[in-house]
């Protein structure tokens, strides 16, 4: 068998101007991983990366922690996460009540980005929005596709991605409902790692959310999720 390693990007600049570029807890916690990684003398036959700069960011931080060892990656823009201030601002056109006070805590946001996914995947926002659910469960499977397609066998591929494609991967691979998609999404940590095994019949899911880079004493402040 094959394995397949999805990668979520370490922890991006929220609330900053500029959300795509990762904080500087980001650049620690995917230089950890790469250390891991080279710890544990993982090699990676192929590696794809999403085209957004937290993705790139977080593959840079852990080629260079382990050594520049990881081949070129291949730029898929079918990687990248869903538009997620897009699908707010709809949900919100649709139910203006629900926006959050102005300062509200973190945990108002994750409410939001719920009941938004929620009404994305029951096709009731406006039609407007960038990509439908399905379009998107489309893309995904897309990349999935091609992420486990021209691997030798016992070769090892690497995605870094964002939690929205990757819970979606992981949905699909489960053949689980919307509602599974939705939960995984919000759980997924930043720099964590799911992993999967593929041949050419078959894919299933070996371990979801990991990151053992970051147990370690002192390092519970780097468990996040934004």
């Amino acid at each position: 068998m094959s394995e397949l390693f999805l990668v979520r990007h370490a922890q991006a600049s929220y609330g900053e101007s500029d959300y795509d570029r990762l904080s500087e807890l980001g650049h620690q916690q995917s230089r950890w991983l790469g250390e891991y990684f080279e710890y544990r003398k993982l090699r990676f036959d192929r590696v794809i990366c999403g085209e957004m700069v937290r993705h790139g960011e977080t593959l840079d931080n852990i080629s260079a922690a382990m050594g520049k060892v990881i081949p070129n990656p291949a730029v898929h823009t079918q990687w990248n996460e869903f538009d997620f201030e897009a699908l707010i601002n709809a949900y919100l056109c649709k139910f203006p009540d629900q926006k959050p006070a102005e300062n509200a805590p973190p945990e108002a946001f994750s409410c939001l980005l719920t009941n938004t996914l929620q009404a994305w995947a029951d096709d009731v926002l406006a039609r407007d929005i960038p990509e439908s659910f399905a379009e998107f469960e489309q893309r995904v499977g897309a990349a999935l596709s091609l992420a486990t397609e021209q691997t030798e066998r016992g070769g090892k591929v690497l995605v870094v991605s964002s939690g929205g494609p990757i819970s979606m991967a992981l949905k699909m691979v489960l053949m689980a409902p919307p509602g599974s998609m939705i939960r995984m999404n919000m759980q997924t940590r930043n720099s964590s790692y799911s992993r999967l095994f593929f041949n050419h019949e078959s894919i299933h899911l070996a371990g979801f959310n990991h990151t053992p880079h970051l147990d370690h004493p002192g390092r519970g402040h780097a468990l996040t999720y934004y």
